[in-house]
């Protein structure tokens, strides 16, 4: 008898041809990771071969190459026709009585394995034998089964697996693709379900998927079933973990983010296949917690890197968490296929040219622009309506309108995380999508036409109308060498991955205190005393801090969160923290902050600072900070993070800033620890010399120092025109600071705007002998070319 079925555990990589991409990607996990500790639930594969015979002994083979004679796949109509004809004589046809005694001997020796139960539930899988493709993922266009049990169940689920092989989106995607119907054959795979129904379940990947990062693990997780999580029917949570921090034994979560999770895929109590799932409500009060412990996420990554090093590339991987044994277990892993075959020798840069009315934000995917008219799409019917270059706007996409996903100028959800299958199809198309957007189907069903940003991080937005906007592609990988160090400006974590792809050495800049009004939003003092605060703050910040232990808890860690993200993603590379330099004003504008802040005339020179740090009002704060930062540096090991103190009045305030640190576990010069100071005051350059006694450099933030020299303000417009970093009287207390450290062989840089605004003063600054110039994202390549007086042009001749 011809052999229609193996183990996975007979099963390797070699086998593609046999039993497809995911079940010889199982069977490659079984045998060769086991021993390292990922756990992959078993099962056996229906092969290929006996798929062909199936086909050919009832001549469906046949019948169904006629059928797709002619067919246009952009015809939806007649694609819908031709794939529901198809389908429908696969399911009529018996199998062949050797294969399914086959099946039934198997199903029978895996059910006595595992108790001897009838009622096990098992996952039917379709696994195509071009699936899984390093160059063709095929994401989601065959079925999957969940929760079957027993096994007159089992041969449905195997017969509807077969049939799925002509879903019409399964058509459409080989048509695109360019691959011969009859040069795809389909695999069955019966595998024991993991009990996620009860636990959490997920997707991840072994890099980032918008920048292409390649040092994270990214991890999304919600309640229930997977499938939840890669149709987008949920806003799941998502961890990023950093590779050599975990191979290291530290502390590696570099980003949390809560999801809502508002639903959970289960099980159902029937036993007909296809009603044997359902979607149920989340508790409220676990929607606000995290569905993964720190240990969980920590541990899936070790599985994550143990599989991208078994297999050599970047991995796209579902797992499971069972909620009766609490184990952790790999259900597929196929290869990445957008990020890790992009080119790296260029940088791609979308801008708008202008805003209009905000309508909707959600998670950006594929850091592009799109516009076009507004199309709803509720159901399947709808799609012949559906027109080239329209803005797809639906609950969540159904894998069966791919082959107008493939037209559409723009994706917007009201569902769905980054690895959803809206996010997924989106990328390997190349169009920016907007996923988990909450009520975009409502909100944009009167508006004509939209323009959808994923420009600016990872929030996408859409934007009222069609606006004008820019593509440009940069050549990166020629640049010359600059004559000094070129570092960033970076504001917000969640760009970090993306702005590290820039040419640079380090970031000259990352503020504190755009961290704690983007991630944190609540005053530190309100955080610490919560239970003196009214009723509305106090329940508006317990909304907020409830996936954390304590509203400690939830300042450090969101605190240093943002910053390990930032050194992550530059690592080696220096990154240069200033600890916080809010004014009592923006202060003020956190969630619990008026109560604790003065009123003062001119914020800018007030209780901003060293001073406060040393104020015993803002002391248990401050501490916050640098328990946040010593943990980053000590505990997960980012020792390229540097502390840099602002508004440094006078040598006593420098005198107890470093003792200060040093009691919170900073001492200078301990772990390679170095803090420099921000030089952005007269008495700073004045007395450059003393200052340098207590710092490990100056980092010149230029705006201040002009707006101190010249005695204006530039958000004057009365008095605003007179503000110029390239003042002769500006420049000669630069010069002094530049000279001061130099002379001792100490760091010094600049992080004001003034570079990136001015050519020449840079070039001035160069010819003053400063150690870097820190500027903005969008001005780095340009700044680098006019400081090696080389042109764009010139780049692109080269390259």
């Amino acid at each position: 008898m011809t052999q229609d079925i193996l183990w996975f555990s007979e099963l390797g990589l070699k086998d593609l041809e046999r039993v497809g991409g995911k079940n010889a990607s199982l069977g490659e996990l079984v045998q060769n990771l086991s021993s390292a500790g990922v756990q992959v639930p078993d099962g056996f594969a229906t092969t290929a071969d006996a798929y062909r015979a199936f086909l050919a002994d009832s001549g469906l083979d046949q019948t169904i190459a006629d059928r797709l004679v002619g067919l246009d796949t952009d015809d939806v109509t007649a694609l819908a026709a031709a794939g529901h004809d198809i389908r429908d004589l696969i399911r009529q046809t018996p199998f062949l009585p050797g294969f399914e005694a086959q099946v039934r001997d198997f199903y029978q020796q895996l059910v006595d394995k595992h108790g001897g139960s009838d009622d096990l539930s098992w996952a039917v899988r379709s696994s195509a034998t071009a699936e899984d493709l390093p160059d063709a993922s095929f994401a989601g266009q065959q079925e999957t089964f969940l929760n079957v049990r027993g096994i007159e169940n089992i041969l449905v689920a195997i017969k509807d697996v077969f049939a799925s092989l002509y879903n019409d989106r399964a058509i459409a995607y080989r048509v695109h693709h360019k691959f011969e119907h009859a040069d795809v054959a389909l695999s069955a795979g019966i595998q024991r379900m993991v009990r996620s129904d009860v636990g959490a379940s997920g997707v991840m990947f072994t890099m980032d998927t918008e920048s292409g990062f390649r040092d994270a693990v990214f991890v999304t997780s919600s309640y229930g079933l997977g499938e939840a999580v890669v149709q987008g029917a949920v806003n799941p949570d998502e961890f990023y973990v950093f590779k050599p921090a975990l191979e290291a034994g530290r502390p590696a979560i570099l980003k949390r983010g809560l999801g809502e999770k508002a639903l959970q895929m289960t099980y159902t109590s029937s036993r007909e296949v296809g009603r044997t799932v359902d979607f149920v409500p989340v508790e409220a009060s676990l929607r606000n917690k995290f569905s993964l412990n720190d240990d969980d996420v920590e541990q899936l990554a070790r599985y994550a890197v143990a599989i991208e090093k078994h297999y050599g590339r970047p991995m796209d991987i579902e797992w499971g968490k069972d909620g009766v044994d609490g184990g952790l277990y790999i259900l597929q892993a196929r290869p990445e296929t957008v990020q890790s075959r992009r080119s790296t020798g260029s940088l791609s840069r979308f801008r708008l040219s202008g805003t209009s009315r905000v309508l909707a934000e959600g998670r950006a995917i594929g850091q592009r622009i799109g516009a076009g008219n507004v199309r709803i799409l509720t159901g399947i019917e709808q799609m012949a309506a559906f027109k080239t270059g329209d803005v797809l706007v639906a609950d969540m996409t159904d894998p069966d309108w791919e082959p107008i996903m493939k037209r559409a100028a723009a994706i917007v959800t009201n569902r769905g995380g980054r690895t959803c299958h809206a996010a997924i199809i989106a990328r390997e198309l190349g169009i920016p999508a907007v996923v988990g957007a909450g009520n975009a189907t409502e909100i944009l069903a009167d508006v004509p036409a939209v323009t959808v940003s994923c420009a600016d991080g990872e929030t996408g937005v859409i934007y009222e109308g069609i606006l004008d906007f820019t593509a440009e592609e940069t050549e990166i990988a020629q640049l010359p060498d600059a004559p000094v160090k070129v570092m960033m400006n970076v504001g917000t974590p969640e760009q970090a991955f993306t702005f590290a792809q820039l040419p640079n050495q380090g970031v000259g800049l990352a503020r504190l205190e755009f961290i704690i009004n983007r991630q944190i939003g609540v005053h530190p003092k309100a955080l610490l005393n919560l239970d003196d605060q009214p009723a509305d703050i106090k329940a508006e910040i317990n909304e907020r801090i409830a996936a954390y232990g304590s509203p400690r808890d939830y300042y450090i860690k969101r605190l240093a969160e943002g910053v390990s993200i930032i050194a992550a993603a530059f690592a080696p590379e220096p990154v240069i923290v200033r600890m916080s330099d809010f004014k009592s004003n923006e202060y003020a504008n956190l969630i619990g902050g008026p109560a604790y802040e003065p009123h003062e005339e001119n914020p800018m020179i007030g209780f901003r600072g060293a001073s406060r740090y040393l104020d015993p009002s803002f002391r248990d704060c401050f501490d916050l900070e640098c328990d946040a930062l010593a943990y980053v540096r000590n505990e997960m090991g980012l020792t390229n993070v540097k502390l840099m103190i602002p508004f440094v009045r006078t040598l006593d305030e420098a005198r107890g800033v470093i003792e200060l640190l040093a009691e919170n576990g900073l001492k200078r010069g301990e772990n390679g620890l170095e803090v420099i100071m921000m030089c952005e005051l007269p008495s700073n350059a004045l007395l450059a010399d003393e200052f340098l006694d207590y710092f490990d450099g100056f980092s010149i933030g230029s705006n201040d120092m002009t707006q101190l020299t010249l005695g204006l303000d530039r958000d004057s417009g009365i008095v605003s025109g007179g503000f110029d970093e390239r003042d002769p009287a500006v420049k000669k207390l630069l010069s002094m600071a530049i000279s001061a450290c130099n002379a001792r062989g100490k760091y010094v840089g600049i992080c004001g705007q003034g570079p990136s605004d001015h050519a020449d003063f840079a070039e001035w600054l160069v010819q003053e002998g400063i150690s870097s110039v820190s500027l903005n994202p969008d001005t780095v390549v340009d700044t680098w070319l006019r400081l090696t007086g080389t042109t764009a042009a010139e780049l692109t001749a080269v390259g």
